[in-house]
């Protein structure tokens, strides 16, 4: 028996943009596109009707933008299991921090190759972040240093034992669960404990929420922040 292939909805309100990336994983057998959205509406709905797994969001759109789009989709009952992967070109989209708050699972360049594509793809199918460390640093750094989000630092990272604000930072600079072992010298499997007991203290939907939460806190700065 093999595993059903990853469904994939495209959001974006450039036809021709929804076109090529239709004809790059149409070839792939691991892989089905399940609907095409030319707006956020439409991307909310279908992801109503069609559950997929990864959602390649668009961030301007018209009648809604992909960061609410986004936002409406991590809100709606049934679709915990639906992961969105924000398209940006980097240069311009100060919003990617906003659409990670959103609930985005990640954020891939418009400027990708296929390779890399259908690399993210797979991976925030399989339930991991995809956020790329000196992206989501230059981003970052932008947007905390006129927010207040040091102030309370303390008091939001207080439910969490030092063990796992160690494990948070590790998240936060991009290491994976066997990185993270390998780092603190534990088990993977117990890296993985520590990683989810932090998402459920701090009420976070996946991973790509504890990343933003490291860098909200102060946990991880921007700029000294290692280079992986």
């Amino acid at each position: 028996m093999t595993d059903a292939p990853v469904k994939v909805l495209l959001a974006d309100d450039q036809v021709l943009v929804r076109a090529g990336f239709r004809v790059l994983l149409d070839v792939e057998d691991d892989i089905e596109v399940v609907g095409e959205a030319a707006t956020g509406a439409e991307a909310v709905e279908l992801c109503r009707a069609h559950r997929p797994d990864v959602v390649l969001m668009d961030i301007r759109m018209p009648v809604l933008d992909g960061i609410e789009a986004t936002r409406r989709i991590a809100a709606t009952a049934g679709l915990d299991s639906v992961h969105v992967l924000i398209l940006t070109t980097y240069d311009t989209d100060a919003y990617v921090f906003d659409a990670l708050e959103a609930g985005a699972s990640g954020f891939l360049l418009k400027d990708a190759g296929p390779a890399e594509l259908l690399h993210a793809i797979r991976v925030v199918a399989a339930g991991e972040a995809l956020l790329a460390p000196k992206i989501t640093r230059r981003l970052i750094a932008q947007i905390t240093a006129s927010r207040a989000a040091h102030q309370v630092a303390e008091d939001r990272l207080g439910v969490l034992t030092q063990r796992e604000r160690e494990v948070l930072a590790l998240v936060g600079i991009g290491l994976s669960n066997a990185e993270i072992a390998a780092e603190l010298s534990l088990s993977p499997a117990t890296a993985k404990t520590h990683v989810s007991r932090a998402m459920i203290k701090l009420g976070a939907r996946d991973r790509a929420q504890l990343v933003v939460i490291a860098y909200q806190t102060g946990l991880v700065d921007p700029v000294t922040s290692p280079k992986r």
